[in-house]
């Protein structure tokens, strides 16, 4: 599956990931599972409800998600960041 970066993910990444290197090689990792195998079951990747419907949404560390949407096969990530910051909007 082909995959792209969204502004919005680019900017959350940068303020929230990008100065602990240990969330970034988790994200790393994950990244490389979801990859391979979207339905991965350490990514406890599940769909969105309420005003995040139709998007989806996978585990970088517990309390740390990546939320996405797919789209003519490709994995358009939206945000980055804790339960709390990803799931506020």
């Amino acid at each position: 599956m082909k995959t792209y970066f969204t502004k919005s993910f680019k900017r959350a990444y940068k303020e929230r990931i990008e100065s602990n290197p240990k969330l970034v090689n988790k994200f790393e990792e994950r990244y490389d599972l979801f990859l391979e195998d979207p339905s991965n079951q350490l990514l406890s990747d599940h769909p969105l409800g309420k005003n995040l419907t139709g998007f989806r949404a996978f585990s970088v560390t517990k309390d740390v998600r990546v939320v996405y949407h797919i789209h003519n096969n490709i994995a358009y990530f939206i945000d980055i960041g804790t339960h709390t910051q990803v799931y506020k909007k």
